[in-house]
């Protein structure tokens, strides 16, 4: 480890191009953090059902899912800042789709622009994570990534907060109890401010979004290439699925952004099950968050000094331990435990990812990436699933226990198995690899 400190993350000649990959993972984070409370805002101005309501998450999850392969395969034959170019093209294109749909108050329509908002965060999380990895040596490669990932956790931040206090806080529809009984006229008016309420974010962001493809637009990137020219798609994933460390790195991968995304969703229902209130309880988000994004900062600091499947073994069993101190520990201390999560889950995403494409070629890169981007589907597969567990008693969130606990603690043994097997991940490759 000692050679990797002499060795410099980022050289001065790239500082530039790497500042501008980097605000990507701001503005996907963005992305993420402010189509979240949508399920609920859509849910009661347009009078839908919660299944209905979850199409909002199946076009968000959906699109990473579809074209992350496609995009792969697209930067084969182009570069880095294409895939980027159209990454941010598509991402604008969606977001400013949020004006049509308020206009036309089709809830199909705002799912279609999310869907393609989503394509773009495909291209772009496809691209930007091995460009960064691709942008200096390779000694420090994860490091590298884990820097330009420190800055996803801002965009989150701010996203949560334009959620929060934009959005949410100007909903009319939230300050009436039952939406329902009210007249069709008293509906509409309702009904159509909300939805401008919805809009106006989403089409600031495409306009940011614009702004930004015309940066990228203009500026001179670096693109190394693979001498040797392009190996045969089919070569390509005859060599990724030989690569153990790569194939169980997307399996990590799945399980990662699956307890993720269950850790904060549940915080919610957590909340709620000791007495906590949904607005005081979206400040324990806040603080979750804000962990998430110091513990980023941590874990890149440390990887100076400490192997990266080393460092990603610790960070997972310790954020097992607050799990289970989510499970058996009730009231606010264990809510307690829950924010904590997020500090240890910091690192894991970047960390697998540069584990996972480090021995890769950059052509074979492009392509893997498109894997652990796909990877991206645990998000919407394991919460269905601890929601199921959530609802065995009833459809409240403490209607019985399992195992002397209530179910909604009970739930968390799924992050819990996730952490678990990303830990031995860690080690396996410490011992085999490092």
């Amino acid at each position: 480890m000692s050679d990797i400190k002499k060795v410099p993350v980022v050289e001065k000649k790239m500082l530039i191009p790497f500042i501008l990959v980097t605000s990507l993972f701001a503005l996907w984070g963005f992305a993420n953090a402010v189509t979240d409370p949508m399920v609920q805002a859509f849910k009661k101005v347009l009078e839908l059902s919660n299944s209905q309501a979850a199409w909002v998450q199946m076009a968000f999850y959906g699109g990473y899912f579809c074209m992350a392969l496609p995009a792969a395969i697209f930067m084969r034959k182009y570069s880095y800042k294409v895939g980027i170019l159209i990454g941010l093209a598509l991402y604008a294109t969606g977001a400013l789709l949020f004006y049509p749909a308020a206009i036309t108050e089709k809830f199909w329509f705002f799912c279609l622009g999310l869907y393609i908002l989503t394509f773009g965060l495909a291209f772009l999380e496809t691209a930007a994570n091995p460009y960064a990895l691709a942008m200096g040596a390779k000694e420090t490669a994860t490091q590298r990534l884990n820097l330009a990932q420190a800055f996803n956790p801002l965009g989150l931040i701010v996203g949560l907060v334009v959620a929060q206090q934009f959005v949410l806080k100007n909903l009319q529809s939230d300050d009436i109890a039952d939406f329902s009984v009210l007249d069709e006229a008293s509906k509409l008016l309702v009904r159509t401010s909300d939805l401008m309420v919805i809009r106006n974010p989403y089409v600031i962001l495409g306009l940011v979004i614009t702004g930004v493809f015309v940066l990228f637009l203009v500026s001179k990137m670096p693109q190394s290439k693979d001498e040797g020219g392009i190996p045969k798609i089919g070569e390509t994933f005859s060599v990724l699925a030989k690569n153990r460390k790569y194939v169980l790195g997307v399996l990590a991968q799945i399980l990662y952004v699956g307890g993720q995304i269950m850790c904060w969703t549940y915080i919610y229902q957590y909340a709620e099950a000791i007495g906590v209130d949904s607005v005081t309880a979206g400040y324990y988000q806040m603080a979750a968050f804000i962990l998430f994004t110091i513990g980023r900062a941590v874990g890149t600091y440390m990887l100076r000094f400490i192997s990266s499947g080393k460092l990603l073994m610790s960070f997972a069993l310790l954020a097992g331990l607050c799990v289970l101190g989510t499970i058996v520990i009730k009231g606010t201390i264990g809510l307690y435990f829950l924010v904590m999560i997020s500090f240890f889950m910091s690192l894991m995403f970047p960390t697998i990812y540069g584990i996972a494409l480090g021995d890769l070629t950059e052509e074979e890169s492009k392509i893997g990436s498109a894997g652990l981007v796909m990877a991206i589907v645990g998000g919407a597969l394991l919460p269905k699933l601890q929601g199921d567990i959530i609802d065995i008693g009833g459809h409240g969130v403490a209607d019985t226990t399992i195992l002397w606990v209530s179910e909604i603690n009970f739930s968390f043994i799924l992050p819990f198995i996730c952490f678990c097997f990303i830990a031995w991940y860690g080690n396996h490759v410490y011992k085999k690899h490092e």
